[in-house]
């Protein structure tokens, strides 16, 4: 204000308590008008008492009720200027609340921060970190002495506490309320308080379940299995009988990754036409009411689509993270998409990514967790060394049978080829060019061929191949199925070849694939037939030494955990014997002792002695192989290492190599990022 336009013969007492009245200091600024009516009857007081300071006259008092003509000019202004003082505080406190503007979101930042769990990306479906709605707590997939559980970790807190009851956690979810956390685990939905206490069982799914959503009236919809044309199926929360959900759309063969919308009358979720992994970016994001409507196609060509409050939806395209403001109203985009991340890790046909309410992002980023590693061999007293420095995105080595070469599967950006290495001259050479996938590489017993799986023809399923492994000649089709198949061992004589392969409703099951023997063409290939398939899921099937048995992995026995089992081949009534007891995953028979190896989920080579006499196989107690760790593969799906036919080393990125002291329980909060999305993508009216 001007400071000059009151009266000049204004009291400084009046003068000082205008100031404080006005001051932009907050900390010295009149907090009461109480204050200031007392400060005025002192200076009224004063100016009409004894001029000591004393109560004021009795002619005073009738003075400030109503002022004469000869009062002085700052008596008559006083009214006004205590009315200004409101007027202008009043203005600033409007200006400041402005109801008529939109509350203001968090500024947006990225924090790096810790899961409080070890090692905590142990999951091969779905997000392994998650918030809750509120976004006050973490949930967490990790692994303690080598069982994988929930932990949940309030974020005032440093540490995250496990959850008993929830070991093999996949895919976990939080109930609107934030009280409850729905997992899957052996073949069952289940679901946990977020305090403790015992899980409950609410359905039965498959070890191949692919993501659920609790609705605002309790209910959970989710996808049971990965057979095709299955649609979503819809529980109460509290247990019961699941019902169907929805519907397929047209030319659409699954469904996967429900998102239940704000206000409860909505389902977003992924569809695809096609069943390969590989034509993932090919699916579309679709819509479909909680009531049964059709369901409608929102954005086509993306996956694992989620919705925020601020407006947006954001989903995976080709690993890049895209946004487009989306009418929650309307179900539809109502703007250009824009990429907004490109270092959120994919993890198949979702990716390591959470929401909460308010808009915050928790994510794994792959400037965090690099996927190229070396190529390291270890020793049995824990020695490593490198055998190709240069890091690559590898997975799923085999050695010749001589233990010459090595063929590997290498990801270059969004495609996986077979490569093979002479360990000799350290010479690598791409055996593969097809744009599709290639993967599993498997040799023959002669050397002379590897079995790989493939999506290379869009028009059937991803089945197996073979071809020369000198490179020469085409990749001929060995099987033909709209089911998923993976080569993993030949029996020593040449014969059969053992794999898994996706079965409607079973997960996966154990197949044998028997060669014949062509007058012309030499070996060709029969029909497959199922070794094993029960309700569990059954993978990863390798021929013993002497072809009598086959190791392979298993949740059969309920234990939570995939372990390894054993079996006689040709299969016999009675014959299952249990090798791992705390689970285990990658068999290999090792061809110089009595010895069968794994892998546990807390990264160790382990090692069981075993014995047959007859018919009967016996297994010692696991023992680390060596006692030092390793690197895992990007997907525990992906194989992490491989036993060398001279028994004496294994090849896997070891810790060393990567540094030991790697800190593997980061994650991401981006806190504002739907303020974010404002920015980059705001949409059309």
């Amino acid at each position: 204000p001007d400071w000059k336009a009151l009266p000049e013969d204004t009291p400084a007492a009046i003068n000082r308590l205008l100031h404080r009245c006005l001051t932009r200091d907050a900390k010295a600024r009149l907090h009461d008008i109480a204050d200031a009516r007392i400060e005025i009857a002192d200076a009224l007081g004063n100016a009409a008492g004894d001029g000591m300071g004393g109560a004021p006259s009795t002619a005073a008092a009738v003075m400030t009720q109503g002022q004469s003509s000869r009062s002085p000019a700052w008596r008559r202004a006083l009214p006004w200027a205590v009315a200004s003082v409101f007027a202008i505080a009043f203005a600033a406190a409007l200006l400041l609340w402005a109801p008529w503007r939109k509350a203001m979101g968090p500024t947006p930042r990225r924090l790096l921060a810790s899961a409080g769990v070890e090692v905590w990306r142990s999951t091969s479906t779905g997000p392994s970190a998650i918030l809750s709605p509120d976004g006050t707590m973490l949930a967490v997939v990790g692994t303690r002495q080598g069982s994988r559980q929930l932990f949940v970790r309030k974020l005032d807190q440093l540490q995250a506490a496990p959850l008993a009851g929830t070991e093999g956690a996949e895919s976990p979810f939080f109930s609107p309320d934030g009280q409850w956390i729905g997992f899957f685990a052996s073949g069952k939905l289940k679901k946990v308080s977020v305090t403790g206490g015992a899980s409950v069982t609410v359905a039965d799914a498959s070890p191949n379940s692919r993501g659920a959503a609790w609705t605002d009236d309790d209910a959970i919809i989710f996808m049971p299995d990965l057979t095709p044309g299955l649609t979503f199926m819809r529980v109460p929360a509290a247990g019961g009988a699941p019902a169907p959900f929805g519907a397929m759309g047209k030319g659409a063969v699954l469904q996967r990754w429900p998102q239940a919308l704000p206000g409860g009358q909505a389902l977003l979720y992924t569809e695809h036409s096609d069943p390969a992994l590989s034509a993932i970016n090919n699916a579309n994001l679709v819509v479909s009411s909680i009531k049964g409507d059709a369901p409608r196609v929102v954005v086509r060509g993306g996956y694992f689509g989620r919705y925020l409050p601020s407006g947006h939806l954001i989903y995976f395209n080709q690993g890049t993270l895209f946004a487009a403001p989306f009418d929650l109203k309307r179900l539809e985009v109502i703007g250009q998409a824009v990429p907004a991340l490109d270092d959120v890790v994919p993890n198949g046909s979702s990716a390591l990514l959470a929401l909460s309410t308010d808009g915050t992002l928790v994510y794994e980023s792959n400037q965090i967790s690099k996927e190229d590693r070396s190529l390291d061999w270890m020793t049995r007293d824990g020695r490593t060394l490198a055998l190709s420095a240069k890091k690559v995105n590898w997975s799923n080595p085999r050695f010749s049978p001589d233990g010459k070469r090595l063929a590997i599967q290498i990801r270059d950006a969004d495609q996986e080829d077979i490569w093979v290495y002479d360990l000799a001259s350290d010479n690598r050479t791409q055996l593969t060019f097809d744009p599709g996938n290639d993967a599993y590489p498997v040799w023959t017993p002669d050397g002379k061929r590897i079995v790989f799986t493939s999506d290379r023809d869009k028009t059937k399923g991803t089945n197996l191949y073979w071809m020369n492994a000198d490179g020469t000649g085409e990749p001929t089709r060995l099987t033909e199925s709209p089911n998923t198949q993976i080569p993993m061992s030949w029996h020593p004589g040449g014969k059969f070849l053992a794999f898994f392969e996706t079965r409607p409703g079973n997960s996966y099951d154990l197949m044998i694939l028997t060669m014949e023997d062509d007058a012309v063409s030499g070996l060709k290939p029969g029909t497959p037939t199922v070794f094993l398939s029960t309700k569990a899921g059954e993978a990863i099937p390798m021929f013993s030494p002497d072809g009598h048995w086959i190791a392979y992995t298993s949740d059969e026995l309920g234990s939570g955990l995939y372990d390894v089992l054993v079996r006689p081949f040709p299969r016999k009534a009675g014959g299952l014997r249990r090798v791992s007891t705390g689970g285990g995953r990658w068999p290999f028979w090792s061809t110089t002792s009595h010895e069968l190896l794994f892998v546990t989920p807390a990264n160790r080579v382990m090692f069981a002695p075993y014995s047959v006499e007859g018919d009967a196989f016996t297994s010692g107690q696991p023992q680390p192989w060596s006692p030092t760790g390793f690197q895992p593969a990007p997907s525990p799906v992906l194989n992490p290492y491989a036993l060398h036919p001279d028994g004496k080393r294994v090849l896997l990125a070891a810790a060393e190599a990567q540094g030991a002291a790697e800190v593997r329980d980061q994650v991401v909060f981006y806190i504002g990022f739907g303020e974010y999305l404002k920015k980059i993508a705001p949409g059309t009216k």
